[in-house]
């Protein structure tokens, strides 16, 4: 159906008649009452019963009516949503699991304060599927760590995020692989950036790890560090919210391999108001 017989249509209900709808409309009145005739063959069943002059709808022209305002809600909402002069409709955000749980929930209340108009989708998961998504259009942004070459993606950078080798509490002081008696590391799926810096910087200290055990939350693997069960290589901003953190001992690494710049990214072709409006949050401190 045509959006525009469906405005015909409801307008004749809303005005009474075609003669008032076709001055609403601004349309000669034999043209308002063609698109109805049309409308109804179109569909196969009568909109009105005919009594004279007069007009009342008949019940699949009461169904109809209840679908042509939804329809032209949902025509409504499409087109202010494709507006690229400002942040409405639904924001999909991705982020690293160390992003969403640290550095989100604060700056996405700031961003739903300001901008009401837009609903936000906060998703997470390996960077690499991130940006598949965020290329496949599943997703608005992202919130990444380390470089990126695609030449379809902008990127603006967020937060320098210093990161820290974790152990146990009585773990003497490390300063290379070499200074890990055991040497296990609790870490996410092999796509994570931290994960892969940590195996970096045991190739550069020629120190293989003895086991890589896999783990789905910053949580987890923090309670299994303060037992002893290996190291790990976290966001410090992670530690904030961590209630046991006199469990642990923190050892700073160079900058080679302790910092790191989280950007966000979007599609160069999409509409940007609700990305860079929501950039212009998490810039904020």
């Amino acid at each position: 159906m045509d959006l525009s017989d469906l405005q015909v249509f409801r307008t004749v209900v809303q005005a009474g008649g075609v003669l008032r709808a076709a001055d609403v409309l601004h349309r000669a009145q034999s043209s308002v009452t063609a698109r109805i005739q049309a409308l109804e063959r179109k569909l196969g069943v009568a909109l009105f019963i005919r009594e004279g002059r007069r007009l009342q709808l008949s019940p699949s022209g009461q169904i109809l009516l209840g679908y042509a305002d939804r329809l032209l809600e949902l025509a409504r909402e499409a087109s202010n949503a494709v507006q690229v002069d400002r942040p409405v409709g639904v924001l999909r955000v991705g982020a690293m699991e160390s992003t969403a749980a640290a550095r989100l929930p604060e700056p996405l209340d700031r961003f739903h304060q300001r901008y009401p108009e837009v609903a936000l989708e906060l998703y997470s998961g390996d960077p690499r599927d991130l940006i598949r998504r965020l290329l496949d259009s599943q997703l608005d942004t992202v919130l990444v760590a380390g470089p990126l070459s695609d030449p379809r993606l902008a990127t603006r950078e967020i937060y320098v995020e210093e990161l820290v080798i974790v152990a146990e509490a009585r773990h003497a002081p490390i300063a290379t692989p070499k200074d890990l008696p055991k040497k296990t590391i609790l870490a996410f799926h092999p796509g994570c950036p931290h994960r892969l810096r940590l195996e970096e910087w045991f190739a550069r200290g020629h120190v293989m790890p003895e086991r890589i055990v896999e783990m789905g939350s910053y949580h987890l693997i923090l309670g299994c560090v303060a037992v002893g069960m290996g190291v790990a290589l976290v966001p410090r901003s992670v530690l904030a919210g961590y209630a046991e953190k006199d469990r642990l001992s923190i050892h700073r690494l160079p900058a080679r391999f302790g910092s790191v710049k989280t950007r966000l990214v979007w599609r160069k072709d999409a509409p940007q108001a609700k990305v860079l409006a929501l950039a212009e949050v998490l810039l904020e401190r």
